[in-house]
């Protein structure tokens, strides 16, 4: 049987004329290549197409993916086999396996574009538009503003002024030479239409008036110089009390101490002889032991001699002039500081008829009792201290001691008065009586 020809071949020719130009194409052709039936299609069929072939380890007519299946294969028919008896057996379900499938995404995307680098991030292009691109190539641009020259004679004041200028000035109307200097000599910034929202650097002379407006005035200046004055006077006056309450009492305790053990030293050693002291010098010892004091009394009623030491003194100048403990008769009058520098007779208001007062000398111990008190009186009454004190309660000449100090606290308006009457004179040999043992 001849083998089927196709009617055309691959010039485009039909078959005919092909074979009158090139000759028999059969000559070319294997001898009962195309005899049998079926041959030239099964041939067509078993060409190499990269699509079609099998791969390595697979069934022909299997691809790996299913996309390129045809379509599941017509299962081929069977005989039927001779009915057997039928033995019911137990039904044993077994679990469906599904066919599992291999895709490989990655090797698919490498078979059909091969293999591709990761990309990099790049940053997008800026979406500002330039300057050309708004204005246009021949749009004017803003040219820059040159730097005004530093002046150096005003550099200080303009630097001081920044303030002024950070803050816009107020919209002001068009004023005259004479009102913009009134303003200048107030301090009142400048301001006009053209500057309006923009203060602009003030030039030299504005700045002078601003510097003179910034002055303080006359009455500032007064004001600012009294109130320094008081809180000086005030810090003085604080520093003065602070001396006279505090300061003077420990300095006058010291000087009383000292005097008082100088004393005692003098009689140890046989000089304190009684007769005629001299003014200031400390002869005799004050015990009043309702008020813990003990204190030395000195010759004379001198301020800054003897009652600012922290010490008592004795009237003896004068018509103030008063006998020694030692008298048969009299009236032993002495007198001390109540508040500040050493303040013996602070609490004197506070005795009681009956309370002890003792006078300590070289030789013997003068015993007192508190008698009478008289709250105040004026200071030029020197009746208090007479031989027989009216007021005191004494009807006739005696022994007696008188103690006087200013009232009330801390001033030297009025004077007090303590009055007692001797008890007891007993000689140091004997020992303290008993008003100083217990």
């Amino acid at each position: 049987m001849t083998a089927l020809r196709p009617e055309r071949d691959s010039s485009g020719l039909p078959y005919d004329e092909h074979h009158a130009a090139y000759g028999d194409p059969g000559a070319f052709e294997e001898p009962g290549a195309y005899e049998e039936p079926g041959a030239y299609e099964a041939a067509v069929d078993d060409l190499a197409d990269p699509l079609t072939d099998p791969l390595p380890g697979q069934q022909p007519g299997q691809h790996p993916s299913p996309w390129f299946r045809s379509g599941p294969a017509e299962p081929e028919p069977t005989p039927t086999p001779a009915p057997e008896p039928v033995v019911q057996q137990p039904v044993v379900q077994q679990p469906v396996v599904q066919p599992q499938e291999w895709y490989d995404p990655q090797g698919y995307a490498r078979d059909w574009h091969g293999e591709r680098q990761p990309q990099q991030y790049q940053e997008p292009p800026s979406q500002e538009p330039t300057y050309e691109e708004l204005y246009g190539a021949y749009a004017p641009r803003s040219v820059p503003r040159p730097p005004e020259p530093v002046d150096d004679e005003t550099v200080a004041l303009r630097a001081a002024d920044t303030r002024r200028i950070a803050e816009p000035a107020p919209e002001r109307p068009t004023e005259g030479r004479a009102a913009r200097r009134k303003a200048a000599k107030k301090g009142a910034p400048r301001a006009s239409s053209a500057t309006a929202g923009s203060a602009a650097p003030l030039s030299r002379v504005e700045a002078r008036r601003a510097e003179r407006a910034r002055k303080p005035s006359a009455g500032t200046v007064i004001s600012r110089g009294l109130g320094e004055v008081f809180i000086t006077v005030g810090v003085l006056m604080l520093l003065f009390v602070t001396y006279q309450l505090w300061w003077t009492n420990i300095r006058a305790h010291q000087q009383a101490n000292g005097a008082a053990s100088d004393l005692q030293q003098r009689w140890a050693d046989g000089k304190g002889k009684p007769g005629a002291f001299e003014p200031g010098q400390g002869f005799a010892l004050l015990h009043i032991p309702r008020l813990d004091v003990v204190v030395p009394i000195a010759e004379g009623i001198d301020k800054s001699k003897v009652l600012d030491r922290g010490m008592v003194g004795h009237y003896n100048e004068g018509g103030t002039k008063t006998p020694m403990p030692d008298a048969k008769t009299g009236n032993f009058a002495v007198a001390g500081h109540r508040n500040t520098h050493g303040e013996p007779f602070r609490y004197i208001n506070q005795l009681e008829p009956g309370d002890p007062i003792v006078v300590e000398t070289q030789d013997k111990y003068y015993v007192y009792k508190m008698a009478s008190i008289l709250p105040q009186t004026q200071p030029s009454n020197i009746s208090v201290i007479a031989p027989v004190p009216p007021g005191s309660g004494f009807t006739k000449v005696g022994r007696y001691i008188t103690l006087t100090t200013c009232t009330p606290e801390f001033t030297s308006k009025y004077r007090m008065i303590v009055w007692g009457k001797m008890v007891e004179e007993r000689p140091r040999g004997k020992g303290k009586p008993s008003a100083l043992v217990n």
